[in-house]
C-alpha cells in the first residue's frame, strides 16, 4: 500500500516534548524526554497510551543485549485514546479508547487478509524503523485502520483496563498457541511455563475444552493463579524429574497438545519429551536458540506435529473482546504490579527477579 506525507495535519502536530522508556544495553533501561510522537503519514494515527507493560520478552534483551550508545525504544503493548488522525484514516475519530496489537500492520496485504498480521508485508513491530515504544506517553501508529481496534464506552479509569491490555499481546499469545495446537473437547494439555503467556495458554486450552491441563510451572502464586484459571495438575520439577511426573499424569503416553510458552532450549526438550506420539507440540515463547531436534528420535520418529509462531494477535481482539467486556474471564489477573513511568526501571528488575508477573506502567 503506498503512503503519502502528511500536509494538512502537520499544524496539529507541533512537537513537544514526551516521556519513553529506553534501553541501552543489558540491565540499562532509562526513561528519557524525547520529541513528541507526532503524525508523519496520511494513514497514521497519534495514541496517547493509557497503559503498557513490561513483556516476558523484554527480559531477553535486558539480559544480552549489547552496550547500544543511541538506545532502543521498549514496550509493545499499550492501550490509550486516539489524540489525531491522518486524512486518510476512515475508521477512527479523535477520542476513540482502543488496543493496539504488538505489531503493527496494514490490514490489507494478503498475509492480513488470511489471519496473519504479524507477516504483514507492509508492517512491523514497535521500537523498530523509527517506530516509538509503546512503554512512553504517546505513540505514532501507523496504518491505523488496520491496526487498531475501537472499545467504545472505556473510561480511563475502567476496571476492565487490564483485561483490555492483555488483548495487545499476552491474552493473544495464549490463545494462538492452543489455537495452532488445536486444542479441542477432551484434550490433555502440558503448558509449560508459568508467566503470564504460559497462564493464559492454560486460560485459552479450558475455554477451547481441554480436559485435563497440566501447567509446569515452580511458582507458588503464579501455578495458583494458573489452577483458577483451569489448570487441573501442577508441576514444579524440571528436567528428568518433571518429564517422569508429566508422563505417570499421562499414563506413561505424554500429552495430546503441549503449549510452550518459555523461548529457551531447556523448555523445548521439555516439549519433546512430554507429548505422545501423534501429537502437537506449539511454541509461542520467543526462541533463544538456532537449533532444535526435529530427526527421527524427536519428532518425526513420533508423528508430532511441531507449530506456532509469533501471534497474529490482531486477528483476535474482536473475537476475545466479548468476555473480556462482560466480565466471563479475566486475563488481566496477571498483571501484580503498577508502576508509572518513573518506575519502569525498577519494574524490569522486578519482573527478572521473578518478584513481579508481569508489571503494568501508568503513563
Amino acid at each position: 500500500m503506498p503512503l503519502t506525507d502528511v500536509t494538512e495535519n502537520q499544524s496539529l502536530n507541533e512537537r513537544t516534548i514526551m516521556r519513553a522508556t529506553y534501553m541501552y544495553g543489558a540491565g540499562d533501561v532509562r526513561i528519557h524526554e524525547i520529541p513528541d510522537a507526532a503524525l508523519q503519514r496520511s494513514t497514521d494515527a497519534l495514541v496517547r497510551i493509557v497503559r503498557s507493560c513490561i513483556c516476558g520478552s523484554d527480559l531477553h534483551p535486558y539480559h544480552s543485549m549489547p552496550d547500544t550508545p543511541e538506545g532502543s525504544p521498549m514496550g509493545h503493548e499499550f492501550i490509550g485514546v486516539v489524540e489525531d488522525i491522518g486524512s486518510e484514516v476512515a475508521t477512527l475519530a479523535k477520542g476513540d479508547f482502543v488496543i493496539a496489537p504488538f505489531a503493527w500492520s496494514d490490514g490489507t496485504c494478503q498475509f492480513c487478509r488470511e489471519g496473519l498480521q504479524t507477516s504483514c508485508e507492509h508492517g512491523g513491530f514497535w521500537g523498530g524503523n523509527g517506530i516509538g515504544g509503546g512503554q512512553a506517553e504517546a505513540v505514532r501508529v501507523p496504518f491505523a485502520d488496520g491496526t487498531l481496534v475501537t472499545v467504545p464506552g472505556i473510561t480511563e479509569d475502567s476496571p476492565l483496563l487490564p483485561s483490555l491490555l492483555s488483548l495487545s499481546d499476552v491474552y493473544g499469545t495464549g490463545w494462538h498457541a492452543a489455537r495452532q495446537a488445536h486444542v479441542t473437547n477432551g484434550d490433555t494439555v502440558v503448558v509449560i511455563g508459568d508467566g503470564a503467556v504460559g497462564l493464559l495458554s492454560v486460560l485459552s486450552a479450558k475455554q477451547m475444552g481441554a480436559e485435563r491441563i497440566i501447567l509446569m510451572g515452580r511458582h507458588q502464586s503464579r501455578t495458583d493463579l494458573g489452577r483458577a484459571f483451569g489448570a487441573t495438575d501442577v508441576v514444579a520439577a524440571r528436567g528428568d524429574e518433571g518429564i517422569a511426573e508429566v508422563r505417570e499424569l499421562t499414563g506413561g503416553h505424554g500429552a495430546h497438545k503441549v503449549l510452550e510458552a518459555v523461548g529457551h532450549a531447556p523448555a523445548y526438550q521439555q516439549a519433546v519429551r512430554t507429548v505422545r506420539p501423534g501429537g502437537i507440540i506449539s511454541r509461542v515463547g520467543v526462541p533463544q536458540y538456532e537449533e532444535a531436534p526435529v530427526g527421527f528420535g524427536s519428532l518425526f520418529g513420533g508423528n508430532i506435529t511441531l507449530t506456532g509462531g509469533p501471534a497474529p494477535v490482531r486477528a483476535y481482539i474482536e473475537q476475545l473482546l466479548p468476555a473480556v467486556l462482560d466480565g466471563t474471564v479475566n486475563p488481566g489477573l496477571v498483571f501484580d504490579r503498577t508502576v508509572d513511568l518513573d518506575g519502569v526501571p525498577d519494574g524490569y528488575r522486578a519482573m527478572d527477579n521473578r518478584e513481579a508477573l508481569k508489571v503494568m506502567i501508568r503513563s
